[in-house]
């Protein structure tokens, strides 16, 4: 493997490394990872598919969290709010996660 089509800006290190924070919590991981299948879904859908360990409320915080971090958008139909991935290339996360031997 090239080492030079590995390097990033620093910019765009800093960026990753905001991303990657805002990502390190398991639901926001399982949040994208569902969302990945192209229907966007309300809180209600998300807490429905992650099971018993979910409250709305929490739901609600990870989804602003991500939202306000340009990981997801959202779309308002009447009251209810349905969030889908704002950047389909970074579902490849989970490619490389798929691939590291260390997770």
């Amino acid at each position: 493997m090239n080492t030079e089509t590995l390097l990033l800006s620093r910019e765009k290190l800093l960026n990753a490394a905001k991303l990657l924070k805002v990502l390190a919590h398991p639901v926001k991981l399982e949040i994208l990872q569902l969302l990945g299948d192209d229907l966007a879904k309300d809180v209600s859908s998300l807490c429905e598919c992650i099971g018993a360990d979910c409250e709305i409320s929490m739901m609600s915080h990870h989804l602003s969290k991500m939202k306000d971090n340009g990981i997801l958008k959202s779309d308002k139909k009447g009251k209810q709010v349905f969030y889908s991935v704002a950047d389909k290339s970074l579902l490849h996360l989970f490619d490389a996660l798929n691939q590291c031997e260390l997770v």
